[in-house]
C-alpha cells in the first residue's frame, strides 16, 4: 500500500514539483496551499508523514504542526526558507521530526523522507520496552511512562532516550547519536541533539535517585544507572 503524503506548500510551483517526484517515487500525494486547508486534510485522512511548509497564509506552519500535535505524532518535516538556528531550534521544540531548508535538491528530500519514515516502523514481532524505577520507556506503543503518568512526547524523543537507556552508562558523542538514532542520511547538526536531551531533562530529571539522563562534559550523553 502506497504511503500518503500530505505536501502543505502556498507556492504552486514547488509543491507541483514535488508531487511530480514523489509520485514517481509511489507515494501518494496530497496538496493544501494554506494552513486551514492543511488541517483539514489532515483530519480528514491522516496521512504517513506530512511536509510543512513555515510561511503559508491562513495559519503559518507553527500553528498548524501546533495543532497536529495536539492529537497525533505523525511525523513532520518542515520546509523553510529560514535557514537560523533559532528557527531549526524552534520546530524542533514544538516537535517537528526533521526541517528542510529552501532551495533543496529533490534527492536530498526524497533521502530525508524515507529516513523519517524509516524511523517510524517499528516491527510487529519486536518488543521495545524499558523499565527503570519510576520510569518505562516503551516503543511498541511509543508511550513515556514517568512516576505512574503517561507523557506526551514525540517519536524522536522517545526514541533518543530508548537509544541511551538501553546500553546504561555508556557515554555517546553527538555524532553517533545522530548517525545511530537520526540515521545515516540525516543532514542536521549536533545541536538537534542537544535540543531533544533538554527536552527530555524536562520530563524525567529529578524523578528517581537509581537514574540520571547525564551530560558528559566535552563528549556527549549517557543513562547513567547509579549502583
Amino acid at each position: 500500500m502506497a504511503r500518503n503524503i500530505l505536501v502543505v506548500e502556498d507556492d504552486n510551483n514547488i509543491s507541483n514539483l514535488i508531487k511530480m517526484y514523489l509520485d514517481k517515487e509511489g507515494f501518494e500525494v496530497r496538496l493544501a496551499a494554506d494552513g486551514g486547508k492543511a488541517v483539514e486534510e489532515f483530519q480528514s485522512q491522516e496521512p504517513d508523514l506530512v511536509l510543512l511548509d513555515v510561511m503559508l497564509p491562513v495559519l503559518d506552519g507553527w500553528g498548524v504542526l501546533s495543532r497536529i500535535r495536539e492529537h497525533s505524532k505523525c511525523p513532520v518535516i518542515m520546509l523553510t526558507a529560514k535557514g537560523e538556528v533559532d528557527d531549526r531550534i524552534h520546530g524542533l521544540e514544538m516537535g517537528a521530526d526533521d526541517y528542510v531548508i529552501k532551495p533543496f535538491e529533490m534527492k536530498e528530500l526524497l533521502a530525508r523522507i524515507n529516513a523519517v519514515l524509516r524511523r517510524t516502523e517499528i516491527p510487529d514481532d519486536t518488543q521495545k520496552k524499558l523499565v527503570f524505577d519510576k520510569l518505562v520507556i516503551n516503543l511498541d506503543s511509543y508511550e513515556l511512562i514517568v512516576d505512574g503518568r503517561k507523557i506526551d512526547t514525540p517519536p524522536k524523543e522517545l526514541e533518543l532516550l530508548y537509544h541511551l537507556a538501553a546500553t546504561p552508562n555508556r557515554v555517546y558523542t553527538r555524532n553517533q547519536l545522530l548517525d545511530e538514532v537520526w540515521g545515516f542520511d540525516y543532514f542536521g547538526d549536533s545541536r538537534t541533539v542537544d535540543v531533544h536531551v533538554k527536552r527530555l531533562r524536562e520530563k524525567v530529571e529529578g524523578v528517581s535517585d537509581e537514574w540520571e539522563l547525564k551530560t558528559v562534559w566535552g563528549v556527549g550523553y549517557k543513562f547513567e544507572v547509579k549502583a
